[in-house]
């Protein structure tokens, strides 16, 4: 029976695929990518897996080691150059949130918060809902453009090999964060919102410095 066109994958599938798999720390920074292992186990042809890490390599999430393909890494001064967009285009995000964000948005941000409080000792479970909660935040904004800017951002945070969340006593920490700046929100204080998602990803910063070299006890 012949394949139809809405049951063949897709080149868009298989970038998505492969950067889930970055995302989540199956394939991280330096490890080699290869068509075939790749088409085996996403159980996609190597023509889309292909063209899927001619974009990833364009986007700088992938880099030449002589033929081979492997994930990227970020170094000292990238990761800062990151972190400073990243902030500058985030507190816009919690700015026009303040401004634009319906009751329910905010309720489910609240609500986020408070399930994440039940699963603060779990770094994996923590990192993965904060992702989601950093998300809904930025659709909040209701800016279509800034959430494209921030998708793009967020990418590249993938090959951070590591999560500011996985050291100890960072969780609540930063679950007291994300209530300031969803009290904010809820306040309709864009100043304030502004503000508190930059101490957020300033402490965040500096608990990813420490914790990369490896002085976590200053």
């Amino acid at each position: 029976m012949l394949e139809t066109s809405a049951s063949r994958p897709v080149q868009g599938d298989a970038y998505e695929l492969i950067l889930e798999a970055i995302d989540v720390g199956i394939y991280k920074p330096g490890s080699r990518l290869v068509e075939s292992e790749l088409a085996e186990r996403f159980g996609v042809s190597r023509t889309p897996i292909r063209e899927a890490l001619q974009r990833l390599e364009t986007q700088s999430l992938l880099t030449r080691d002589g033929r081979s393909l492997i994930v990227a890494s970020l170094d000292h001064n990238q990761m800062a150059e990151l972190y400073v967009v990243r902030t500058e285009l985030e507190g816009l995000a919690a700015r026009l949130a303040a401004q634009h964000a319906s009751i329910e948005e905010i309720n489910v941000l609240q609500q986020m918060i408070d399930a994440d409080r039940e699963r603060v000792l779990d770094a994996a479970a923590l990192a993965r809902s904060n992702k989601r909660f950093h998300k809904q935040l930025h659709l909040a904004s209701h800016n279509r453009f800034l959430v494209q800017q921030l998708d793009l951002v967020y990418r590249s945070m993938a090959l951070l090999a590591t999560t500011s969340l996985a050291v100890e006593g960072r969780g609540p920490v930063a679950l007291d964060e994300h209530q300031a700046i969803v009290s904010a929100i809820s306040d309709r204080d864009g100043s304030a919102a502004h503000e508190a998602v930059k101490r957020h990803l300033s402490e965040a910063f500096v608990t990813r410095l420490k914790h990369d070299a490896g002085a976590q006890a200053w």
